[in-house]
């Protein structure tokens, strides 16, 4: 099981030591999904299970994949049951964190160790069905290999059908309203975890505390664009939502100003030559 220290000090996973992100990939691997958790104990092994479903068939066509599970330090047996299922799933991996930092945290976490050249992420809570991650990742694909490819930074889903609580429903198309008028980053569904985007992407942006609901903004920031298809969403059948209804609008309100002061501090050269 690799520590949190490891990752964070470039150690790979056999032991040894190296400089920078690049020394936790000791293989060459395509994809790593990126599962952060926290008080999912019910959730955990049925999420395994759909994505290994998902990946059965075309798992040697994607050139392999591997799940990262971060557990942001849960207070229920979702430790246990993550170390338990990893005799029976070899593709599985998972992290701990030895106090609760928060889901941009686990999300860093998981990528940072992560040996895939490109990232999928999903919610914990199984609400995200990972069913819809081949074809998110093949649309992705898609626009890297078109001529444009290095202007492409991610694609991510857009829940249809959202089943979710009207005040949570509510709450969050005002906040989007709120947030996309403002950053002017045309994402209409900051909220859905299922996104994909190239690891080397991700460890150019600039890391905060809740920046996963913003990485529209931030990719915008490096000149990058984003597309977003419709992708199924399901109910919660276990355990309750780590996030409330207020705490969540006014913990943006002060995230939406920071990352306004990002984006006009954002300045790229255009025409980047060496001679």
């Amino acid at each position: 099981m690799l520590t949190l220290g490891q990752v964070h000090q470039g150690r790979s996973p056999s032991g040894g030591t190296e400089s920078g992100f690049e020394g936790v990939r000791s293989v060459d691997m395509e994809l790593s999904v990126v599962v952060p958790v926290h008080n999912e104990q019910d959730n955990v092994v049925p999420l395994i299970e759909e994505i290994e479903a998902a990946f059965k068939d075309c798992a040697d066509d994607i050139g392999g994949y591997e799940m990262v599970f971060v557990d942001d330090c849960s207070a229920d047996h979702t430790r246990q049951v993550l170390e338990q299922a990893k005799s029976r799933f070899p593709a599985l991996r998972v992290l701990l964190h030895d106090k609760n930092c928060g889901q941009s945290s686990a999300i860093r976490t998981g990528v940072l160790a992560a040996k895939g050249r490109l990232i999928a992420t999903l919610d914990g809570d199984g609400q995200n069905d990972p069913a819809d991650i081949p074809s998110v990742l093949a649309r992705y694909k898609e626009l890297e290999a078109s001529p444009d490819s290095s202007a492409i930074g991610m694609v991510s889903g857009r829940r249809r059908k959202r089943q979710d609580s009207w005040a949570k429903r509510t709450a969050s198309k005002l906040g989007n309203n709120i947030r996309r008028s403002l950053l002017r980053d045309r994402a209409t569904d900051t909220g859905c975890a299922l996104k994909v985007f190239a690891r080397e992407t991700y460890l150019k942006l600039p890391y905060f505390d809740h920046m996963h609901r913003y990485f529209s903004a931030l990719m915008q920031r490096e000149g990058l664009t984003m597309e977003f298809i419709d992708v199924n969403h399901r109910p919660r059948l276990h355990g309750q939502s780590n996030y409330g209804v207020l705490d969540r609008l006014w913990v943006s309100i002060y995230d939406i100003i920071g990352v306004m002061w990002l984006q006009r501090r954002g300045r790229r050269p255009e025409n980047l030559k060496e001679l």
